[in-house]
């Protein structure tokens, strides 16, 4: 049997854990996307040092992890265009949605919130149509 689901075990517990230590904390709710779009938008300018201590946790961590493996397969297209369009696109719609995964999905649905388990099956639903579209009938990734 294949060990990899234990590593989205493992990484969901660390991104429940750091949102629940996130709003003990600082009575917020960890959402990445809110989190870094204060920084972008100046709204952030009174806790600018905890957003920038955030962003360099996403940032540097991996890296620093990396050195336990031989390889990683990530499963991306060598495409950069349609990487750079498909951030441009998870961007904007973090922005329609009020917030992102970890905002919605991880923080509101723990807290019962009606808003994040509507948000949280919109991303659901729209991944799966956009792999059906871009993977199995256009073939680009």
């Amino acid at each position: 049997m294949q060990q990899d689901w234990i590593w989205g075990l493992i990484g969901g517990l660390m991104i429940g854990s750091a949102g629940a230590l996130f709003l003990l904390m600082n009575g917020r709710i960890m959402g990445a996307s809110g989190i870094i779009g204060g920084l972008v938008d100046g709204s952030g300018r009174g806790n600018w040092g905890e957003r920038l201590a955030f962003l360099a946790g996403l940032v540097l961590f991996p890296p620093v992890l990396a050195g336990l493996y031989q390889t990683v397969d990530t499963r991306l297209t060598d495409n950069v265009w349609l990487l750079a369009a498909a951030g441009l696109l998870v961007g904007f719609g973090t922005r329609l949605a009020n917030g992102c995964t970890s905002g919605h999905g991880v923080c509101g649905i723990s807290r019962l919130s009606w808003r994040g388990l509507a948000a949280t099956m919109v991303y659901i639903a729209a991944g799966g149509v956009i792999v059906l579209l871009f993977r199995h009938w256009l073939g680009v990734i």
